[in-house]
């Protein structure tokens, strides 16, 4: 690893820590060395506030060593006026004559602005070092601006012969099958955590009568998405208990009464209604999307490709039937997250365009 490399995965480290306050805004982390000791250290903590590169500049003590300095930071610094300054702005300002980047940004607004105002000051810098993982940090980020959709993660749980449930029809042919642990469910918890919004179907809504919150993880709950075509949920589900709000993808209009926490959204579902509810997702801003369910919701955003990457939860245990799991293409990487005795945890990774 080279002394860039070092420095740099440093700001990676930083920037991980702004998981779960940064967003919309990516994660970024900030490191400035001074004679081979880094004086100041930073990383982007809440949206609306200080970015990385002011963090850092912020934490060095002697601001006189900025000239003779280098910053490493995990994104190209901003180059417009937002909810703060420009950071590349600050950085020439300040003196610094070197900086190290991880990655460019592509968001419109930035995408070589931030670059090309550094190096027409006379700043030298240096942009690709560990690009990959300063990509895939920042995932959605890349997807939502690029893709025009938001960064799509599926997950379901299984029995170890392939089915999620036994055959029901009502609330009166009992509870679903339970495959999840105590464990595993609280890491289910800490993904609805990270995630804006997650989506499940009627039947789903229906036979399970879902939360859909992190009630067992500390963190904002997400936006709560069904799809009910013919307004036929009862009022009664736990989806429109108000603990966060909830959007119902449907055609017809129905009544809620005096309910502010349910939101009705319609759709042509004489046509494809993804690319809709994509469409409608991304003009919301929401980067990060959870599918939960059911079997056949998670098989169409398989089948349309719409998918980035799944969490599968496997039970030591087989049902011999029932409804059946979606089907991935095997040819995509499977990896072992977890084992809790004999529970095994999956996660599927999709090939990223940035």
């Amino acid at each position: 690893m080279t002394t860039d490399e070092r420095y740099m995965a440093r700001c990676l480290q930083l920037a991980a820590n702004g998981r779960f306050g940064a967003a919309p805004n990516p994660m970024v982390g900030a490191v400035i060395v001074h004679d081979g000791q880094i004086i100041g250290e930073g990383y982007h903590r809440q949206c609306g506030g200080p970015h990385a590169e002011v963090n850092a500049v912020s934490s060095v003590k002697d601001e006189c060593l900025l000239r003779e300095a280098t910053m490493y930071v995990s994104l190209e610094p901003c180059a417009h006026y937002g909810k703060t300054p420009p950071c590349a702005d600050m950085i020439v300002d300040k003196g610094i004559p070197r900086v190290v980047i991880g990655c460019r940004d592509s968001f419109d607004q930035v995408d070589g602005k931030g670059i090309r105002k550094l190096r027409e000051a006379g700043v030298e810098v240096t942009v690709g070092v560990l690009e990959k993982e300063c990509l895939e940090l920042n995932r959605a980020f890349f997807t939502y601006h690029g893709k025009k959709r938001p960064y799509i993660t599926l997950k379901w749980a299984q029995s170890a012969d392939g089915y999620m449930d036994k055959e029901r029809t009502s609330l009166a042919d009992g509870d679903a099958v339970r495959f999840s642990t105590d464990e595993t469910t609280v890491r289910v918890h800490r993904l609805r955590a990270l995630s804006d919004a997650i989506l499940v179907g009627r039947r789903t809504a229906e036979l399970d009568n879902p939360s859909l919150t992190t009630r067992m993880w500390p963190g904002r709950n997400p936006l709560r998405l069904v799809i009910d075509r013919r307004g036929e949920l009862n009022d009664s589900l736990n989806l429109f208990d108000e603990a966060t709000k909830t959007i119902v993808f449907t055609e017809v209009f129905r009544n809620f009464g005096a309910s502010e926490g349910v939101e009705q959204v319609l759709l042509d579902f004489s046509h494809d209604i993804l690319p809709q509810m994509m469409e409608y997702l991304h003009g919301r801003k929401v980067q990060r999307l959870l599918v939960e369910g059911g079997s056949m919701l998670l098989q169409s955003f398989i089948d349309n490709g719409l998918w980035d990457e799944a969490f599968v939860e496997e039970a030591p245990f087989a049902l011999g039937c029932g409804v059946k799991a979606p089907c991935i293409d095997n040819s995509y990487k499977k990896e072992k997250l977890e084992s809790f005795g004999r529970q095994i945890s999956y996660f599927l990774h999709e090939k990223h365009i940035f």
